[in-house]
């Protein structure tokens, strides 16, 4: 039997929770009480329950999501972006909004991305997409070649994790945009001199 279509309005309060969940958990950490999650999402705590009846449950959900936005904004990048270098930046800057790379990180001790056939088969399509759009970037010359992946997905977590200090949310967000802006500036190659990377344990 196929699964009944979710209503507009069910919809509606899962992406609510979804998004609230994302950006707590990027702010606050993986214990961030669930009622305030609720709150966030302008639901009540019974519908968060009724939808996630404990916090492994929306977790995972919350990952799941990630993940999946991820891949979708790499897939849209490669696809509509002529320029290889201008798809990678225009990933860069779709993923910072989606947070994925703030909350992710702060999940990583709670959700076991390996354990969880699913979870694991969306990181892959994630990685594997993203992946290309830095292959894409050295092979046009406008990436130097020295720059992996890890490097890119490294200094993107740097960036999207929030800052501490007093400033809210939404100051500490404008500033990872304009970090990220610098970072996305200092990446193009120039085919000047350039000082050579030490290498990392993690090059790819």
């Amino acid at each position: 039997m196929e699964a009944r279509p979710m209503r507009a309005d069910a919809r509606r309060n899962l992406e609510q929770i979804l998004r609230a969940a994302r950006d707590m958990i990027a702010e606050r950490g993986a214990d961030v009480p669930l009622d305030d999650i609720a709150r966030r999402a302008k639901v009540g705590s019974a519908t968060l329950y009724r939808r996630f009846p404990d916090r492994d449950s929306l977790l995972r959900a919350v990952a799941l999501d990630a993940l999946t936005r991820t891949a979708t904004a790499a897939a849209a990048a490669a696809e509509q972006e002529a320029d290889p270098f201008e798809a990678l930046a225009r990933y860069l800057r779709d993923a910072l909004e989606l947070r994925v790379s703030a909350v992710l990180p702060a999940m990583i001790d709670v959700v076991d991305l390996d354990a969880d056939p699913e979870l694991s088969a969306a990181r892959e399509r994630s990685a594997r997409l993203v992946r290309r759009l830095v292959d894409d970037a050295r092979a046009a010359g406008s990436l130097p070649e020295d720059v992996t992946f890890m490097d890119v997905g490294t200094m993107l977590v740097r960036i999207a994790r929030p800052l501490p200090g007093p400033l809210d949310a939404e100051e500490k967000h404008a500033f990872a945009r304009r970090h990220l802006e610098l970072f996305i500036r200092g990446l193009r190659a120039t085919g000047g001199a350039r000082h050579p990377l030490p290498s990392g344990t993690m090059d790819g």
